[in-house]
């Protein structure tokens, strides 16, 4: 029977990997909340008894904010920044990047666009 933890059914690997399928749980975060429960790391999430994923279930309900409510924040605050006017929400908008080096990232986004003659183009196969 698959194991459901925040409405994500987890994928048959160990168990340390298959929480980080769950949003907001990495892999940092899965290996502290395994090791606070006093779960085996390498157990597969089948061989998990009806009593474990209980106690599994409960520690991550209780204690962090997963899937569906942290989602809603994330995007409440993406849309905070947006109305309000900043940089960042502006970016978010115009569906840029917001971080880091704005010129080469956002190329993908731009269409691929190159603003200098000849950057990133082949070598031309024959000579003039």
């Amino acid at each position: 029977m698959p194991v459901r933890i925040a409405g994500v059914i987890l994928p048959e690997k160990r168990l340390e990997v298959a929480l980080t399928y769950v949003y907001g749980i990495g892999c940092s975060r899965a290996s502290r909340i395994l090791g606070e429960i006093k779960l085996d790391r390498n157990k597969r999430p089948k061989e998990l008894t009806e009593q474990e994923i209980a106690i599994l279930r409960e520690c991550i309900e209780k204690n962090f904010r997963v899937e569906g409510e942290l989602r809603r924040e994330v995007m409440g605050s993406i849309k905070h920044l947006k109305e309000i006017g900043t940089w960042r929400g502006t970016r978010h908008i115009r569906r840029l990047p917001v971080h880091g080096r704005t010129k080469t990232n956002s190329r993908t986004v731009r269409g691929n666009v190159r603003k200098t003659m000849g950057s990133g183009r082949k070598a031309s196969a024959e000579k003039t």
